[in-house]
């Protein structure tokens, strides 16, 4: 198995960095799963990637620890 860091990439105007943060943390709590991240693997190599909303939605109704391949 290999390791990813996942960074939610979403932009928001505010007066300071933990107002931001605090706009970020409303908008997860509220909203809908973001779609737009940047992720780096081991080899530091990073990527944005935007999910389809149908897509991530389907893929994350299921148990996936439950396969197999992931054991």
């Amino acid at each position: 198995m290999h390791k990813f860091t996942v960074i939610v990439t979403e932009e928001f105007e505010a007066d300071t960095a933990e107002e931001a943060a605090l706009l970020m943390y409303q908008e997860l709590t509220k909203g809908p799963a973001p779609l737009h991240y940047s992720v780096t693997d081991e080899a530091k190599i990073a990527t944005n990637l935007t999910l389809d909303r149908e897509k991530a939605d389907e893929f994350a109704s299921v148990d996936h620890t439950a396969d197999p391949g992931n054991w």
